[in-house]
């Protein structure tokens, strides 16, 4: 009993696993009933991996399943079910390279209980073969126009005419698709869903049909299954454009421009949530954009228009006879069994020549071999197939990280260009700091100055110490010379003796005398004592007393023009302090450059 608990409660919920995945991308904040049903449905394919199978691929797995000789009302259960979708996954692992090798038990498990939920909501574990068909043809990858064309060959009789009473039934089993994903009120099936698609009693061949539902706009019913094949065809279109709403400087996907307002572009996330802004209005008419075209292509095919190098109108299919393609019969390939002679299930094969009956085909060994080489054909085309859906996988992911690429590479030059460009909140941030900064600089201009006026003072104060010590020693010599010869010379005689020559003085405008106080003007008290005292001294020690005096000066000017740097350069940095904290304040998160002085 505890196994069969677990068991149920674990199929409960592999049964909603996808229903809660799908809830979980949050499609129903799109506004327009259209593009929310558009977008479930295509995360259900994608989800389950039926994008990768195409409508040729379901055909031959109903033809490999016995499906063709079944009635359309006929009834299967789930485990035979399962086994079609087992064969259909299987066989896709087979076309597909072992590095894009996918899940096939979860695909199988997916796909199986959205089914069983969407048709068989009673619980009865059994569904007809013509819902199963409708649904996996529907929701299946590939174009377009082969589905359209094997669901007509479905609903048609043998003369290639459309029987209303089959229709009918389709729209029954495929409407039930958005009832599914919780769209039901928007495109549930009523009675006069046939009435809306064809209003008028007339004959419906081939061209009709696809005329008919794949018009812009389609039918109203059915105007989500064009719209999921063009939101699959455009997942990885690029649009150099900027949102006029999110100001993303990019789009991907569908792009809408406003054809009211000037130059107004939307994302399709922006247009989806019905986003607007400035004088544009969600009342506005749009225009869907599925590519961008550069202005010069624009020009260029409005050119080529006008002077009729080119269509105005192409259709939107291939015209087909009207006279309905007899189906190729492909039974003794895979079964002894006839096969009914009906459109169910038939691969069409483009060939002039009709197809011969059972009968002749195995009386002809040459019917043989012509069927046969078909059959390697289309084994060939369906090679080329995969092998092409595999390149263009890989071309799709190769453009998506060009474009991320680019978009880096852009995001870079833009950050560069912002921080390389001054702006007038960098040089006015603190004025008061700036005054400051630019009285400091002065200042240090003027002690500059002084020292380098000192340092020539100091120069020239030095040459002239040097001519008094030369002077000093040639008198000594000579006062020891006559103290020598005539020792009665008198005091006065040798102070008259010892004047120095004239010195130029570094007072600016003075001129130069032969008195000593004048010659030491500006030199110091030292040497200014020593000549102005009546009784000798020693010349030599005042003179060095002096040169101390004025070493001892331009030390402390130095110092004082050292202190003056050390504080320079600590207002230098409060300055950067401060502008880095005004940046951090204004841009939380961003580092800016400090603007140097």
């Amino acid at each position: 009993m505890i196994e069969e608990g677990s068991k149920s409660s674990k199929s409960m919920v592999e049964k909603r696993q996808l229903f809660m995945e799908m809830r979980a991308q949050n499609f129903d904040v799109i506004r327009l009933s259209t593009y929310r049903t558009a977008c479930k449905l295509r995360f259900v394919q994608k989800r389950c991996n039926l994008h990768l199978v195409d409508v040729w691929n379901m055909i031959e797995a109903f033809r490999d399943n016995g499906l063709s000789t079944l009635d359309h009302n006929a009834e299967i259960n789930v485990s035979r079910l399962e086994t079609i979708l087992s064969s259909i996954f299987y066989q896709l692992n087979k076309r597909l390279p072992t590095t894009h090798q996918i899940n096939v038990e979860q695909s199988i498990g997916l796909l199986l209980n959205f089914i069983v939920a969407t048709y068989d909501s009673e619980g009865h574990g059994k569904l007809t073969v013509f819902a199963m068909k409708a649904m996996l043809a529907t929701m299946c990858g590939g174009k377009i126009l082969d589905k359209l064309r094997y669901i007509f060959s479905q609903i048609s009789d043998s003369n290639g005419v459309m029987v209303y009473a089959k229709f009918d039934q389709f729209l029954r089993e495929v409407l039930k698709l958005p009832t599914a994903v919780f769209e039901g009120p928007s495109f549930g099936y009523t009675e006069h869903s046939v009435r809306t698609c064809f209003p008028q009693q007339k004959k419906i061949l081939l061209n009709t049909f696809l005329d008919v539902l794949m018009a812009d706009p389609p039918p109203q019913y059915l105007v989500w299954l064009p719209l999921m094949h063009r939101l699959a065809n455009v997942e990885n279109v690029f649009h150099p454009v900027e949102c006029s709403y999110c100001r993303s400087e990019s789009m991907m996907g569908f792009r809408y421009r406003c054809q009211q307002c000037h130059g107004y572009q939307l994302c399709q996330s922006c247009f989806w949530r019905g986003h607007a802004s400035g004088p544009h209005s969600n009342q506005h008419q749009m225009k869907e954009h599925s590519s961008w075209k550069s202005p010069a292509k624009k020009l260029s095919h409005a050119i080529s228009k006008s002077l009729g190098c080119m269509p105005i109108g192409e259709p939107p299919h291939p015209v087909f006879p009207e006279a309905a393609e007899r189906p190729q019969d492909l039974a003794h390939t895979t079964q002894l069994r006839p096969v009914a002679n009906n459109m169910n299930d038939t691969v069409l094969i483009s060939s002039g020549t009709p197809t011969p009956s059972k009968s002749s085909t195995l009386e002809s060994p040459s019917r043989l071999d012509e069927e046969h080489r078909l059959i390697a054909r289309y084994a060939a085309r369906l090679a080329a197939e995969a092998s092409n859906s595999t390149q263009r996988q890989l071309i799709a992911e190769l453009e998506n990280k060009n474009r991320e690429i680019l978009q880096e590479i852009q995001r870079l030059r833009l950050e560069h260009e912002q921080a390389s460009q001054p702006t007038p909140e960098k040089a006015q941030q603190n004025p008061t700091l700036l005054a400051e900064l630019r009285l400091l600089r002065h200042r240090k201009d003027e002690l500059e100055r002084r020292m380098s006026a000192l340092q020539e003072s100091r120069r020239e104060l030095m040459v002239q110490l040097e001519g008094l010590m030369r002077l000093l020693k040639d008198e000594e010599q000579k006062q020891a010379s006559q103290t020598g010869s005539s020792p009665h010379s008198s005091p006065s005689h040798s102070a008259s003796c010892t004047m120095p020559m004239p010195i130029r003085s570094t007072s600016a405008g003075s001129t130069p005398t032969h008195t000593p106080q004048d010659c030491l003007a500006g030199v110091g008290d030292d040497v200014l004592d020593a000549f102005s005292q009546g009784v000798p001294r020693n010349l030599r020690n005042d003179l060095l007393v002096a040169a101390d005096s004025i070493t001892n000066t331009m030390s402390s000017l130095v110092k004082e023009l050292h202190s003056v740097d050390d504080g320079l350069e600590d207002e230098e940095e409060n300055m950067r302090n401060g502008r880095e904290k005004v940046s951090s304040l204004k841009h939380p998160g961003k580092r800016q450059s400090t603007p140097s002085f």
